[in-house]
């Protein structure tokens, strides 16, 4: 398993964090709930160093490769690439005790 953690500062692009919430809502959502390979996937964001991004739980290092390959729709709206990207091979998984077991549909996005 890999995990990329994707992050841009926002300071020069039009794009602000509530707008690429809209893109979240509108569009980037449904399309990742189907890309091969992909176990988990979050959006983050950090108001007070203005920055936004994604960590992504993959299957293998192969599965991430191959959709870092694609065009990227984020870096399409927010005007250029990733300020940072970072990838590690995941030593071990562990699920807590939750009492809400479904993620998908959770998060801010959805509270606005």
């Amino acid at each position: 398993m890999r995990i990329v953690i994707v992050w841009w500062d926002l300071t020069a692009s039009r794009q602000t964090i509530d707008s690429l919430r809209h893109f979240l809502r509108d569009e980037a959502i449904e399309r990742f709930a189907s890309t091969p390979g992909l176990r988990l996937k979050f959006w983050i964001s950090d108001r007070a160093t203005n920055r936004w991004g994604a960590v992504m739980l993959w299957e293998s290092a192969d599965a991430a490769a191959a959709v870092a390959a694609l065009p990227n729709r984020a870096a399409h709206l927010i005007g250029y690439p990733p300020t940072q990207v970072a990838a590690f091979d995941v030593e071990a998984t562990v699920e807590g005790c939750f009492e809400v077991a479904a993620l998908a549909g959770r998060g801010l996005v959805w509270e606005g």
